[in-house]
């Protein structure tokens, strides 16, 4: 028996007793037990968080769609802006800046492909003995001269980019602005920054 109550002595010894004037910290309910207290600060966040998590797959997909909707308009106001934080990855960077300002400083042949082709079209109804010869023949100078001054255009851009960018990937630049030298210049995207006979 006593060896019974010296146990208990020594266990009531070892825990410490709660006085007064300790105060107890309030356990917050949504606490999980044996966790601390987040701080309140930590518990908005959560909440935030949570709350902003899409609750199914439908709420996600339309989340997606707003964000791809909200890019799109961002992309087209960059291109009529020339924005380069929101431009698409194909005009990005200082090389394909620098293609689209080759090309805008200068006349093209291939810019007037359009209207010379619809013009052309028209006159192809004209039905008047050697005059289709005429037309035709009219039609094979511009098919040449687009090609010689797309390779033109090529050749100086090529060697324009290996000064300009040595150490820079350009692949893909001199393509990039032979299909720009195809567009008439009010409808190029992005829009032309420099003025004809300017040096880029």
């Amino acid at each position: 028996m006593g060896s019974v109550f010296r146990s208990r002595s020594k266990a009531q010894a070892a825990t410490p007793e709660v006085t007064a004037d300790q105060p107890k910290k309030p356990r917050d309910p949504q606490a999980p037990k044996g966790r601390p207290t987040p701080k309140r600060s930590e518990a908005s966040a959560q909440r935030r968080s949570l709350a902003s998590t899409p609750g199914n797959r439908k709420e996600a997909a339309k989340r997606q769609r707003e964000a791809r909707r909200a890019d799109l308009a961002k992309q087209r106001e960059a291109l009529a802006s020339g924005d380069e934080r929101y431009l698409p990855a194909r005009d990005k960077g200082p090389v394909r800046s620098f293609a689209r300002d080759f090309v805008d400083a200068r006349y093209s042949v291939a810019e007037f492909f359009l209207p010379l082709a619809v013009l052309i079209l028209i006159l192809s109804m004209i039905n008047r003995g050697a005059f289709q010869s005429y037309v035709l023949m009219a039609w094979l100078v511009v098919i040449l001269l687009i090609v010689i001054n797309s390779v033109i255009t090529a050749l100086t851009l090529k060697r324009a980019l290996k000064q300009r960018f040595p150490d820079e990937n350009t692949r893909g630049a001199v393509p990039y602005a032979l299909m720009r030298t195809l567009q008439m210049r009010r409808l190029r995207l992005p829009k032309p920054k420099v003025k004809r006979g300017a040096k880029p």
